[in-house]
C-alpha cells in the first residue's frame, strides 16, 4: 500500500513540472543586442496603439468601464509574455470573451466577474502543470470555428447599441432578450451617432489601402473624435458615458470588495462560487484554445516554437493576477500577435513593452481618452467581429465537409447564439467525440482471414481458425470487434488473433477480451495472440492477462501462431 502511494505520488511529481520564462530565456540565451531592443520596442509601441481603443471597447462590451480592460492589458499583458512559453504572443481582453464575460458582469456585478477570472487563472494553472497544452489540439475544428462564428455574430449584434446611439433599458443577460431589447429601441437612434459609427468603419476598411505603417485604429479613433470635437456634434462618448478614465496606474484591491450586480454591495458566499464555477471553466478553457491557437499561428508567422504548457501557466498567471488590479480574464490575441509579428517584434520584451506603452498612455493622456465617441468603439469591435468570424473558413466547411462536421458547425454556432459559450462548447465537444468513436468503431473488427492472408503460405488445419482483428478495442468498438467469436464451429480448437494492427485496448476491450478467453477456455479452446504492439502488451501485463499452459500463448507474429497451431493440434 505504502509502495503504491510513492508509486502515485513520483507518477504526479514527475507530471508536474512548471518552466516558466522559457521563450524569454531562450531569446536572452541566443544573444539580446540593442538592435532587437529597438525593434523590440518599436513594435510594442505600435501593438500598444492597437491594443488601447480594443482594450476599451472590450470591457465595455463586458459590461464594465474601459478602465478595467486597460488594466487588464497593462498587468496581464506584462506578466504573460515574460512568464510564457511564445516568444512573440501579446496577451489582453479578446473579443472571444466577451460572450462568456458580459453574462457575468450582469449576475454578478465587477466583482463576480473579477472572482471568475481568478478562478480560472488557477485553472489554467493546473492544466498547464499537468502538462495538458497538447490535448487542445484534440478539440475539433468545427467546434472552434462554431463557437468562434457565433461569438462574432453575438458581438456585432451587441454594438447596435452604442453603433446608433440607441436609448434602451438595460440588457438582459441571454441575447434573444437583448437583441429583442434593441429591436424596440430602434426608433431612438440618432444620426449623429450613426454618422460617426459609419464614419470610422469607412476609415477603419480603407485605411489599410492608403497604408499599413499607422494602425487604422489609431487613425479611425482620432478622427472621428477630433470631427466630434471640431463640428460639436452631440454624441455619446467614454467621457460622457463612464466620466473617462482615472489617470492612475492599476492599483491593487480585493476583487470580493468591488460592486456587485446593478453596482450593489457584493457579498461573497460559497453559493456564488459555486454559481461561478461553470463560467470560470468555460473561461479557462476558451483562454487555453484562444492562446495556444494562436501561439500556433504566431509559430508560422515568425518560424519559432511555442512550450505550450509554460505557456497555460503564464496565462493562468496573468489572469490570477490581474483581477487584483481591476483587470479581468485575458489570452492570446492574434490579431494583436500578428502586428507584433509584422512590426518587427521577436522576443517578448515587444510585448511587455506594449503594457508599458498603455501604461504611460493611462497616466499621461486619460483626458483626452474621454473624447471618444462610443459609436466609433462599436464600429471597431464590429470589425473585429467581422474578421473573426472567418466567413471563408465556414463556408469552405459547410461545401466540403462531411454531414456529420457540418451538423456539429451548426449545433455550435446555436448554441453559442442561443445559450452560452459552456453549453455550446461542452455539446460540441461531445457530439464530435460521439462521431468519431463511431467511426472508429466501423473501422474496428475481427475478420475471419481466408485465403490471401499475407501469414497464410498454405491452408490452414480445419481446426484452426485465424481473425485479423483491426483497429483500437475500445469502448465503443471492442464489443462488435469480438462479437464474430461468438460464432466459433464446434471443432475448431485453436484460435488465433492476429492483434498486429490493433494500437490500444482500454479497460471494455480488456474485459471483453477476457470474457472471450473464458468461454473459449471453457470449451477448451487454445488461443494465441499474435503481434501485440507496445500499448496492448502493457494493457494485458496489468489485467494479469498472461500466458496460460494449455490456455494461452503469446507470439511475436501471425505466421510464428500459425505454426504453434498446426503443431498443436498435430500432436
Amino acid at each position: 500500500m505504502i509502495r503504491t502511494v510513492r508509486t502515485v505520488v513520483q507518477d504526479v511529481t514527475d507530471r508536474v513540472r512548471l518552466r516558466p520564462a522559457t521563450a524569454l530565456r531562450e531569446s536572452m540565451a541566443e544573444g539580446y543586442d540593442a538592435r532587437r531592443l529597438r525593434s523590440d520596442i518599436m513594435a510594442g509601441i505600435i501593438v500598444g496603439i492597437v491594443a488601447l481603443p480594443l482594450s476599451m471597447a472590450l470591457a465595455i462590451a463586458s459590461g464594465v468601464p474601459p478602465q478595467h480592460g486597460l488594466y487588464t492589458a497593462i498587468v496581464a499583458g506584462f506578466v504573460v509574455p515574460l512568464l510564457g512559453g511564445s516568444r512573440t504572443q501579446v496577451t489582453g481582453p479578446t473579443a472571444a470573451f466577451v460572450v462568456l464575460l458580459a453574462p457575468v458582469s450582469v449576475r454578478f456585478g465587477i466583482a463576480g466577474l473579477l472572482i471568475a477570472s481568478v478562478m480560472a487563472g488557477g485553472i489554467l494553472v493546473l492544466m498547464g502543470a499537468l502538462r495538458l497544452g497538447s490535448f487542445i489540439e484534440f478539440i475539433p475544428y468545427p467546434v472552434t470555428t462554431g463557437f468562434t462564428a457565433g461569438i462574432a455574430i453575438v458581438i456585432a449584434v451587441l454594438q447596435v447599441k452604442d453603433f446608433l446611439g440607441l436609448t434602451t433599458e438595460a440588457l438582459p443577460e441571454h441575447f434573444l432578450e437583448r437583441a429583442g431589447v434593441l429591436v424596440r429601441g430602434l426608433p431612438t437612434a440618432r444620426w449623429q451617432d450613426a454618422a460617426v459609427g459609419a464614419f470610422t468603419l469607412v476609415v477603419l476598411l480603407g485605411w489599410t489601402r492608403v497604408t499599413r505603417k499607422v494602425p487604422a485604429a489609431l487613425v479611425a479613433l482620432v478622427a472621428a473624435a477630433a470631427g466630434v470635437w471640431v463640428l460639436h456634434l452631440d454624441v455619446s462618448t467614454i467621457g460622457s458615458k463612464f466620466g473617462g478614465i482615472p489617470s492612475l496606474p492599476p492599483m491593487p484591491i480585493l476583487p470580493w470588495n468591488q460592486p456587485g450586480p446593478g453596482g450593489e454591495p457584493f457579498v461573497l458566499t460559497f453559493g456564488v462560487i459555486r454559481a461561478l464555477v461553470p463560467f470560470a471553466a468555460a473561461i479557462a478553457m476558451l483562454g487555453a484554445i484562444e492562446s495556444l491557437l494562436s501561439a500556433v499561428v504566431a509559430d508560422g508567422m515568425a518560424g519559432t516554437r511555442t512550450d505550450p504548457d509554460a505557456e497555460l501557466v503564464a496565462q493562468g498567471t496573468g489572469n490570477l493576477l490581474a483581477p487584483f488590479f481591476g483587470g479581468f480574464a485575458a489570452t492570446g490575441a492574434l490579431a494583436r500577435t500578428a502586428t507584433n509579428i509584422r512590426s518587427g517584434g521577436s522576443t517578448p520584451i515587444a510585448a511587455a513593452v506594449h503594457a508599458l506603452f498603455v501604461l504611460a498612455v493611462v497616466l499621461l493622456a486619460a483626458p483626452l481618452v474621454a473624447y471618444l465617441p462610443m459609436a466609433s468603439l462599436a464600429a471597431l469591435l464590429m470589425l473585429v467581429a467581422w474578421n473573426m468570424s472567418e466567413l471563408k473558413h465556414v463556408r469552405h466547411l459547410l461545401r466540403a465537409a462531411p454531414k456529420s462536421d457540418i451538423a456539429i458547425l451548426l449545433t455550435t454556432v446555436s448554441l453559442t447564439i442561443f445559450f452560452d459559450m459552456v453549453v455550446s462548447v461542452t455539446v460540441g465537444v461531445m457530439l464530435a467525440a460521439l462521431l468519431f468513436m463511431k467511426r472508429m468503431a466501423e473501422l474496428s473488427g475481427a475478420t475471419l482471414v481466408g485465403e490471401g492472408h499475407p501469414g497464410l503460405r498454405e491452408p490452414l488445419p480445419k481446426e484452426v481458425v485465424l481473425y485479423d482483428v483491426a483497429g483500437p478495442l475500445f469502448f465503443g468498438a471492442a464489443g462488435r470487434a469480438m462479437a464474430s467469436l461468438e460464432t466459433l464451429a464446434g471443432h475448431v480448437k485453436v484460435v488465433i488473433l492476429d492483434l498486429e494492427d490493433v494500437p490500444a485496448i482500454d479497460a471494455t476491450g480488456l474485459v471483453i477480451l477476457e470474457e472471450a478467453l473464458g468461454k473459449l477456455g471453457r470449451r477448451g479452446v487454445y488461443v494465441i495472440f499474435a503481434g501485440l504492439q507496445d500499448q496492448p502488451t502493457k494493457a494485458l501485463a496489468k489485467a494479469d492477462i498472461v500466458p496460460v499452459e494449455g490456455r494461452l500463448a503469446f507470439t511475436s507474429s501471425a505466421e510464428f501462431a500459425i505454426g504453434m497451431a498446426k503443431a498443436r493440434v498435430a500432436g
